[in-house]
């Protein structure tokens, strides 16, 4: 393998990682106090509206170990059950069986860490929502 294919590869599975931890936002109004505080300010308060509703228990994404779980299950249920039938084929079922799980359940695993796009919970957007508006934002959604 070429070293500048390796390094490229490294790259995108970065970029694939951050896009994955991307979750929505708030969209902010452009009220007098976001004109007057601007873009570089306001993101400062979102972050530290979110690290404090994190600190309250406003988890942002509750519900990622269970369905990232469900799907590694559903993962080596499915490349299992493939593997065994390709495994028979060949008069090796059992291997093929067991080749197909671990294959299936690391592709379920690793698609689901990288590109599982978060989800936020409701208890979180209403917590940042308030704070904003207690800072003089008018949130007006998350995207």
């Amino acid at each position: 393998m070429k070293p500048g294919t390796c390094r490229a590869g490294l790259v995108a599975l970065a970029v694939a990682m951050l896009l994955g931890c991307a979750g929505p936002k708030p969209i902010l109004y452009p009220n007098a106090h976001y004109q007057s505080a601007g873009k570089r300010v306001s993101q400062i308060d979102i972050k530290e509206c979110r690290k404090m509703a994190d600190a309250a228990g406003a988890n942002r994404d509750p519900d990622k170990v269970t369905r990232t779980a469900g799907r590694t299950a559903a993962g080596g249920a499915i490349g299992g059950a493939a593997g065994a039938a390709g495994g028979a084929v060949l008069g090796h079922a059992g291997r093929g069986a067991g080749v197909g799980a671990a294959s299936g359940a690391a592709a379920a695993l690793m698609r689901s860490l990288l590109f599982q796009r978060p989800t936020t919970s409701q208890a979180h957007i209403a917590f940042v929502n308030r704070c904003l508006r207690d800072l003089g934002y008018e949130p007006v959604g998350w995207q």
